[in-house]
């Protein structure tokens, strides 16, 4: 299902990742036509279960606790002022030119994961990294002047 600012959304099946070129984002809509939605009209692109459900797009959220989920927990602000936060893969090689695929706080409401385009965003700040721990250094060894290794 495709987002629009400030107008009705748009059902339908993107073909990943050829349904996402360079300037719009092409899908199949139930009726069986293909429509290109270009991306100055796309808020964001949401994998849904069910058309039926309505968008369930919920203006400023965030999580109420810091996220599990690996990755980038980064905070977006739209166009239009509306601002989500939400997790991105922590791998250059996932990146894509176009936009970013973004894990929301609430999977419930607009799908589990969207596609937020570049140019829908104003801004994108990292919040946090979520899952590298700190690699804990080996204990120093000492040796003393007698050759030694110091135990404790």
């Amino acid at each position: 299902m495709v987002l629009r600012f400030e107008r009705e959304p748009v059902p339908g099946f993107v073909q990943t990742p050829g349904g996402f070129t360079t300037d719009a984002v092409e899908l199949l809509t139930p009726s069986g036509n293909v429509q290109r939605v270009p991306y100055s009209e796309v808020k964001a692109v949401c994998f849904v279960r069910d058309f039926e459900e309505g968008d369930g797009w919920q203006r400023n959220r965030a999580y109420a606790a810091r996220p599990k989920t690996p990755g980038l927990w980064v905070k977006l602000t739209f166009q239009d002022g509306d601002t989500t936060e939400g997790v991105i893969a922590n791998n250059l090689l996932l990146m894509e030119p176009a936009g970013f695929q973004v894990i929301l706080p609430d999977p419930t409401l607009a799908g589990l994961r969207v596609f937020v385009p570049k140019e829908a965003l104003k801004e994108i700040v990292v919040l946090g990294v979520v899952g590298i721990s700190a690699k804990k250094r080996p204990p120093k060894v000492t040796v003393d002047a007698d050759g030694q290794l110091g135990l404790f």
